[in-house]
């Protein structure tokens, strides 16, 4: 875990222990806000606390804050963090983990009910104690005891591509049935996150029949293991990862939710249930400001009645659509891979991000000459009928053994190989992903790195050297004349591995400067370059690639991930070279040769 991540998260557990101590919700929120500005950072925190004025210059992070940062940065400790520890019973916090538990039910368990940890939970739902608490019905427990039962099967947090495969089970059922307007995965898995906790489903209709026919595919779904709440707006269920539809299969499951919605209301219902919650809290606040109240249910004027406005027959301002609701509130429309609170409502003007459609090159790419499960010809005509105009074959160097890499003789018969292939209407190039050894010099010497079309230099080795160490090895990388692509630059596996931890700023300002695209390798278990690092690299306007790294037919279909990721740092066309013409892609491969 890089110094960034350590000290987001001791922030963020500020944040946590405050609202459990029922501290001042302003304090609360700004400690969690400076979390995600640490976490979002590209450079290294401690290089920013040498200069306390760095670190008030970002957003979020006002004089105090700074001041905490720089105690954790000289310390590693803040001293506030560690007082606040001690007011809290130590299992606490563990119950802010378990699914539908919030800071304000868990403290009323603690202060009302004494409950300090999972067993004392456990123990009052089984003698009956916690139904005497506040706010606590028999239908609260209930929810409770289930969401704990999964807490102990679930993943912590599951995969986006994983998810996304799930969501798309849900949605491609739900829209078969007659009389559904609208249906489409909402939260954290449509804003493309890394990881998500759950999967929202969300529905529109105003048919009584159309709504129950809805609750019940969804409930009784292959792959449902367990059916948390039915109702004729509500379900819920946990649904087993592997789709398994086993009733003894124990493996693990997510929670899959779903809301039905009238079609008057679906705008407003698919922004509230995208999120995110800090996007969330600024739309409404700027409603009041505005005179208006914001919910799922539509933006209406707002006039201090204590029964909410559609309860009451109140006409919304806005509803329908999210363009309508940001129209509404003089906002442009924000992509749903933008709404993190991380100054996208500041914006007079939201930018045009990349999509799919505009990818038309693959530049890393494997066949069976090293650890591929294609030939050259088959990774060709795939690409192709995908609409690419130029597909680089780049199989693994001599160092990657494991992986099949190439000794020099057999990348020059590859590379005869390759050029020897034709498929029509789309380039075949000649490349290479070769390994950035752990001093930072490539696997190849020059005189063979000239003879490649395509140069992807990876780090695939030595990934938990120090921050120093490693941006020192992969500024060596960058500065190579011959290299083309930083490949996968961290080397982690999301919630497996967390790989190298170099200074980002520094990397994108050498990449920037020798003109070298940073990668955002599209699969779901990498996403490297993360969201965060490619925001900083399109406010440096570096150039980036998307690649899907391909070793199987199905690896292709991860570049909607990859292009989601460079959404969620708002990335354009313009600058990913994967999107640029045939003839302007390879004069600018062409001009390090």
């Amino acid at each position: 875990m890089s110094t960034n991540e350590r000290c987001a998260a001791v922030l963020e557990e500020i944040a946590q222990m405050m609202e459990l101590l029922g501290q001042d919700r302003f304090r609360v929120a700004a400690h969690s806000r400076a979390a995600r500005a640490v976490e979002g950072l590209s450079a290294d925190i401690t290089e920013l606390a040498k200069k306390k004025s760095s670190l008030t210059d970002v957003d979020g992070i006002g004089d105090k804050l700074a001041d905490k940062i720089i105690e954790f940065c000289e310390k590693g400790s803040i001293a506030e963090h560690a007082a606040l520890k001690k007011e809290i019973p130590k299992g606490l916090l563990t119950l802010l983990n378990i699914p539908g538990l919030g800071p304000k039910t868990v403290r009323s368990m603690w202060q009302d009910g004494g409950i300090t940890d999972l067993p004392g939970l456990e123990a009052a739902i089984a003698d009956g104690s916690l139904l005497k608490l506040p706010r606590m019905g028999e239908k609260s427990v209930a929810k409770i005891k289930d969401s704990i039962a999964h807490a102990k099967t679930a993943s912590d947090r599951t995969f986006l591509g994983v998810a996304r495969r799930i969501a798309d089970t849900f949605v491609a059922g739900i829209r078969c049935i007659k009389g559904v307007e609208q249906v489409e995965a909402a939260g954290s898995l449509r804003r493309g996150k890394e990881t998500v906790g759950d999967v929202d489903i969300l529905v529109a209709t105003d048919d009584d029949k159309v709504r129950a026919a809805v609750t019940k595919a969804f409930t009784t779904a292959p792959g449902v293991s367990h059916i948390i709440a039915s109702g004729d707006l509500k379900s819920s269920v946990h649904y087993r990862i592997d789709g398994s539809t086993d009733p003894d299969n124990a493996g693990p499951t997510i929670q899959v939710d779903l809301r039905i919605l009238p079609t008057a209301s679906w705008g407003s219902g698919l922004c509230y249930f995208t999120g995110s919650k800090e996007h969330n809290v600024r739309l409404r606040e700027r409603a009041l400001k505005m005179g208006m109240t914001l919910n799922e249910w539509g933006l209406f004027p707002e006039d201090n009645e204590p029964t909410p406005p559609q309860a009451r027959g109140i006409k919304p301002v806005a509803s329908r659509t999210e363009a309508d609701i940001y129209e509404a509130l003089k906002l442009p429309y924000i992509p749903p891979e933008m709404r993190e609170d991380r100054g996208e409502l500041d914006l007079p003007e939201s930018p045009t991000l990349i999509e799919v459609a505009d990818i038309k090159a693959e530049l890393h790419a494997h066949t069976t000459a090293s650890d591929g499960a294609m030939s050259i010809e088959e990774l060709a005509t795939l690409a192709k009928e995908r609409g690419f105009h130029t597909i680089a074959v780049t199989d693994h160097s001599r160092s990657s053994a494991i992986a099949g890499g190439l000794q020099i003789n057999r990348l020059m018969e590859h590379i005869e190989a390759v050029r020897s292939t034709t498929v029509k209407g789309i380039t075949i190039l000649a490349g290479s992903e070769v390994d950035i050894l752990a001093d930072g010099s490539l696997d190849y010497p020059d005189d063979i790195l000239k003879q490649l079309d395509v140069v992807v230099a990876s780090p695939h080795t030595a990934l938990s050297q120090d921050p120093d160490t490693a941006t020192k090895r992969l500024l060596k990388a960058i500065e190579h004349p011959l290299v083309h692509i930083l490949g996968h630059p961290t080397g982690r596996l999301i919630s497996r591995r967390p790989g190298l931890s170099p200074d980002m700023s520094k990397l994108i300002a050498a990449a920037k400067k020798h003109d070298v695209a940073l990668e955002i390798n599209a699969h779901w278990m990498r996403l490297d370059l993360r969201d965060t690092h490619i925001r900083a690299a399109v406010e440096a306007g570096c150039h980036l690639a998307i690649d899907c790294d391909v070793h199987t037919q199905s690896d292709y279909d991860n570049l909607r991930f990859g292009v989601q990721t460079g959404r969620r740092g708002w990335l354009t066309p313009d600058l990913c070279i994967n999107t640029w013409p045939a003839k302007k892609l390879h004069a600018w491969l062409k001009a390090k040769r």
